[in-house]
């Protein structure tokens, strides 16, 4: 395995369970409207981007940028489908969530595979 595709890996994990770890932060505390704080992630993306044009230059930070986008578009497919099937079929919400991650996955690869 090539020392680029272990990067980007280790980076999809270490992404996908901190932005996990935010939902669930969200959903234990209440008010709903406390919970929004930690919908801050993008911020916290945009505060990284910044750094990283301080530091790796704007070459490298438009190639994280270009990455961010195209997760959010995975995301993006990822939502719409597990939207999709809670609203028709009404299963468990965790079932829904857990069984439908495989096509934020494939979309993220597929993604990462076209633009590589």
């Amino acid at each position: 395995m090539s020392a680029e595709f272990t990067h980007a890996l280790a980076r999809f994990f270490i992404g996908g369970t901190i932005v996990s770890l935010f939902a669930v932060l969200a959903e234990m505390f209440r008010p709903k409207s406390f919970a929004g704080l930690f919908g801050a992630a993008p911020s916290i993306a945009l505060a990284t981007l910044g750094l990283t044009i301080a530091s790796e230059g704007p070459q490298y930070a438009a190639t994280e940028a270009r990455s961010m986008i195209l997760g959010a578009a995975a995301f993006l497919c990822y939502a719409a489908a597990t939207t999709w099937l809670l609203w028709r079929y009404k299963p468990r919400t965790l079932t829904a969530t857990l069984s439908l991650m495989p096509i934020w996955f494939g979309v993220s690869f597929a993604l990462w595979l076209a633009v590589r």
